[in-house]
């Protein structure tokens, strides 16, 4: 399974910045971290909030630590030095999954008191690939604004809305879903679900 790459300079590694947030759902965070790590050969720069932790072990059952073992570099959220808070740290973007209300907020207004914020507003104003994987149900009108600054500032609001044309059987199946659309995000085109290739014809 070969993904199509992120188009970058010649001898420049490619770079993906994957953060956790605290909302319900780390599945998905979780699943494109394996996907990354198992498919393609991007240097993965994770974010783990400690609320994010909390999910992971409350919501999966897993240590939170084996899930930050799956960065090749883990970045502290309180850490504004990061090399992942500047722009001339060149990446091929970042995904929020999953994505708080209150995560999207603060991206919205440029409210950069943590590095999950900080490293999204760089995303932004250097004009590469952001990702807001929001996972938040009904939505009030503030809700619906942020995102539509956010997609004003150049993000890409995806929320992990399921499909069931793939016919999953698992849950897992499920959050492959959302995981195969972030990746296309950044031309990493991998087939762990089945794409739409339309309706087969009819047997009658």
């Amino acid at each position: 399974m070969e993904p199509r790459g992120i188009d970058r300079p010649t001898g420049r590694p490619r770079r993906l910045i994957v953060a956790l947030s605290g909302s319900t759902g780390p599945h998905y965070g979780v699943r494109l971290l394996e996907a990354l790590r198992a498919h393609t050969d991007v240097e993965i720069h994770v974010i783990l909030s400690s609320a994010a932790r909390k999910t992971i072990a409350y919501e999966m059952g897993r240590d939170p630590d084996e899930v930050a073992a799956l960065a090749h570099e883990l970045h502290d959220e309180k850490n504004i030095g990061a090399s992942i808070a500047s722009g001339t740290f060149v990446t091929d973007g970042m995904v929020v999954a999953p994505c708080s209300i209150k995560s999207l907020s603060a991206i919205a207004n440029s409210f950069n008191d943590n590095l999950i914020a900080r490293a999204a507003d760089v995303c932004l104003k250097e004009r590469r690939r952001l990702v807001l994987v929001v996972r938040e149900t009904p939505l009030h009108l503030g809700h619906l604004r942020l995102m539509q600054q956010a997609t004003e500032a150049g993000a890409v609001i995806l929320p992990p809305a399921p499909a069931f044309y793939h016919l999953p059987k698992t849950i897992d199946e499920i959050v492959d879903h959302t995981v195969v659309k972030i990746l296309d995000q950044f031309g990493l085109h991998l087939d762990t679900i089945r794409r739409w290739q339309g309706l087969p014809p009819p047997t009658w």
